[in-house]
């Protein structure tokens, strides 16, 4: 049967408003005729000349965060245990059966920044497209700052997701989701005013901690949401595998049969 893959990811790029200050990538691009000492250095008495063109290989050096770009967040990212007290699963631990199953898009693109969605948004958007959640759906919301990326709001924009969305998910099975929005939860600056007015502990970062009644992974940096619809695709987001850590870049998918 023919089908149509759509990339659901963003380019790992510098230079861009892609992240707060602390955490930007930077990368090192080094051309083919920047390169030739480096493949002479493996063969002693090589020369340039004998090189096609006098070129060596392209290649780029990272100074990344794990947080960089698409990418998936395991358990152990949103705190030390998991699942009322278990360790919490590193991204190399993360079941691969989780990560390529029935997507399902809620869009959440009419929210305003720093909107905290709640459960009754959740249910709302599930009867608008006819759909019930099925254990193991991969959810990804399609928020207004998809439309941002790499502009200097990015990280200022869209709605998050708090805990008792979260928890409504979780407890229906699923246990991957993703957003376009730089967080699974509302953008920091619009939590730290309530949290100037509030002093409440449990508004930080509340989506994420919901992990720690039930762990689950989510993706962070989607792109393209907007070009899918509310079901009928499958979701694939295998993480690169890092020995121990709290998340794995993914070049996320979402596969289309027509």
């Amino acid at each position: 049967m023919p089908r149509h893959i759509v990339d659901i990811s963003v380019a790992l790029e510098a230079d861009i408003a892609s992240d707060p200050p602390i955490m930007l990538p930077e990368i090192t691009y080094m051309r083919p005729d920047e390169t030739a000492e480096q493949v002479m250095g493996f063969f002693p008495g090589l020369k340039r000349e004998d090189l096609p063109g006098g070129e060596g290989w392209a290649i780029e050096f990272l100074k990344v965060a794990t947080h960089n770009g698409t990418h998936l967040d395991a358990p152990y990212h949103h705190h030390s245990t998991m699942d009322g007290g278990k360790r919490a699963m590193t991204i190399d631990e993360v079941p691969l059966d989780w990560c390529m199953n029935p997507g399902v898009k809620l869009d959440f693109r009419h929210l305003p920044d720093g909107h905290v969605v709640s459960a009754a948004d959740v249910e709302a958007e599930l009867e608008r497209i006819g759909h019930e959640i099925q254990p193991l759906d991969i959810v990804v919301v399609n928020t207004s700052a998809g439309a941002k990326y790499g502009q200097p709001d990015y990280i200022h924009s869209g709605c998050g997701m708090g805990r008792e969305a979260t928890l409504y998910l979780l407890e229906r099975g699923v246990r991957v989701t993703g957003t376009d929005a730089w967080s699974w939860d509302a953008p920091f600056s619009h939590t730290a005013q309530r949290w100037a007015e509030m002093h409440d502990p449990s508004i930080i970062w509340e989506g994420h901690r919901a992990s720690m009644e039930i762990g689950y992974c989510h993706m962070e940096k989607l792109a393209n949401l907007e070009s899918l619809p509310a079901t009928g695709f499958t979701v694939c987001c295998f993480p690169v595998k890092i020995k121990a850590a709290s998340a794995g870049f993914t070049r996320a998918v979402a596969i289309l049969e027509e």
